[in-house]
């Protein structure tokens, strides 16, 4: 199969698979199976293009020309292929989980479920491949839409109120920012073409800059970048493995990613210096503020929750740094944060299936109930916290080489004051788990494992956040021909 043939079964793939899972809805066991069987063709597809990105190809296909020099286009560069591969192999992963958690909590309408899933996927990977910024805008608001049912899946008046801000904090900052960034660029250049090096007309005025550059920063909301991150915490009514798809398969990786995206391709470096500034101040204020809002969050999907807005502004200050070595360690947290991410939400459903505890103080000696859980949220929390060997300290490794390369001091001194905070808000939860005794209540109601496709999916995704430590070499590819 060609480049754009490839592209196209990618996009085609989660759709036919939403169908069959429509059409398969009174049979469970098949349509998980068509879920999974889905999941894996899809991978397989995706994994496909990777030998000829490394090689230098730049798979293109172009979709429909909707207006004279407007198409809906796709092109395979190196960043939008780590992002597909994140999102399709972390499916295969979710949808194992999402077998164990649906039928575990015999939640309601799983059918529906399981279609927005794969519907959510198609628009992941459309942002991903997306050719120019308007094929971007156009998935990139498929997406909230298509997920907006899965927020409110409980269909609790909590679970409609938190779709209404989800709704409205994502599609409103898009249609007020992002779309009108999008023409003024087109106004500017007569193209909406991702290209390397930027497509910004030379010597364009510093503060303008600043101020297209804002209107994109606070455009993507799906990046969390304070003040617009309340969606994030609100979508949290959710079940688990949509509190997984939003944190770490699609929905605030298609926002890091398109920030990241906009920065190298769009603006482009070399324009972009003297314009940051004011953007690296307010990520590191989102990272170390976020921090502190988790440090004092019971909930435990709550703190997860903040701990994502903390740790997504670590990509955009790694952008806004403007160093070669921060851009691959914004890159290389787009990975890191999904495999921890993923794995501490994953565990945090477990233990709301096995022993239906959601706060933090409950957690007292819940590790010898639940050693793989427990083990494996430990993995995710230090990968997050940027230890050795996981997968984190990688991408903190860059950002921090990067950030001296640039004598950012003050970004320098956020990302080691949050590393702090990361751990203050991430260890109580282990030394409770592990070396506390248990509670007279846990004593009476005895407990183990949640079901094994649970336990299965989070000790894959645990051991994927050790493996990246030691085998970095694709992202860091990628990464690096990102930047030329």
């Amino acid at each position: 199969m060609s480049g754009g043939d490839l592209i196209l079964a990618a996009l085609i793939l989660p759709l036919a698979g939403a169908l069959g899972i429509a059409l398969a809805g009174r049979m469970p066991n098949l349509r998980e199976s068509i879920t999974l069987a889905t999941a894996v063709l899809l991978f397989g597809c995706v994994a496909q293009l990777l030998g000829p990105v490394l090689d230098g190809a730049r798979p293109e296909l172009v979709l429909l020309t909707p207006l004279p020099g407007l198409p809906i286009a796709f092109q395979v560069e190196p960043l939008g292929m780590l992002f597909a591969l994140i999102a399709s192999g972390l499916w295969i992963v979710n949808s194992v989980y999402s077998i164990g958690y649906m039928r575990g909590n015999e939640e309601k309408n799983q059918t529906r479920f399981y279609v927005c899933f794969a519907l959510a996927i198609a628009a992941a990977l459309a942002i991903a491949f997306a050719g120019n910024l308007l094929t971007l805008f156009l998935f990139y608001e498929v997406l909230t839409l298509i997920t907006y049912p899965l927020v409110t899946h409980a269909g609790t008046e909590k679970a409609r109120a938190g779709g209404r801000v989800y709704l409205g904090v994502l599609m409103g900052t898009s249609v007020l920012f992002l779309l009108p960034a999008v023409i003024y660029v087109w106004h500017l250049t007569g193209t909406t073409d991702f290209r390397v090096g930027g497509i910004l007309p030379a010597g364009m005025d510093k503060g303008a800059v600043a101020l297209l550059l804002a209107l994109f920063m606070f455009g993507t909301a799906k990046a969390a970048l304070m003040p617009f991150h309340r969606w994030l915490p609100a979508a949290m009514v959710a079940p688990t493995p949509v509190s997984a798809l939003l944190h770490a398969v699609a929905v605030v990786k298609a926002g890091v990613f398109s920030v990241v995206k906009v920065v190298v391709y769009v603006f482009g470096l070399d324009s972009l210096a003297g314009a940051t500034d004011w953007l690296v101040a307010i990520s590191g204020f989102t990272i170390v503020a976020a921090s502190i809002v988790a440090l004092q969050a019971d909930n435990l999907k709550r703190r997860l929750a903040y701990s994502t807005v903390s740790q997504l502004s670590y990509v955009i200050l790694a952008a806004a740094i403007l160093a070669p070595l921060s851009i691959v360690g914004a890159a290389l947290h787009i990975a890191a944060h999904a495999l921890g991410k993923i794995t501490l939400f994953f565990a945090a459903g477990s233990i709301y299936t096995a022993a239906h505890k959601t706060e933090v103080s409950q957690l007292d000696g819940i590790g010898r109930r639940m050693p793989w859980t427990m083990a494996a949220f430990g993995i995710g929390a230090l990968s997050l916290i940027g230890i050795p060997p996981f997968a984190g300290f990688i991408s903190k490794w860059y950002l921090v080489s990067g950030a001296i390369s640039q004598e950012a001091w003050f970004a320098l001194a956020v990302v080691l004051a949050s590393t702090l905070l990361n751990a203050a808000y991430f260890l109580p939860i282990l030394h409770r788990a592990f070396f506390r005794p248990l509670s007279a209540e846990s004593e009476a109601h005895p407990h183990g494992e949640a079901p094994l496709p649970m336990v299965i999916a989070l000790t894959i995704t645990a051991a994927g956040t050790l493996a990246l430590f030691f085998f970095p070499d694709v992202p860091l590819a990628l990464a690096r021909q990102m930047i030329g």
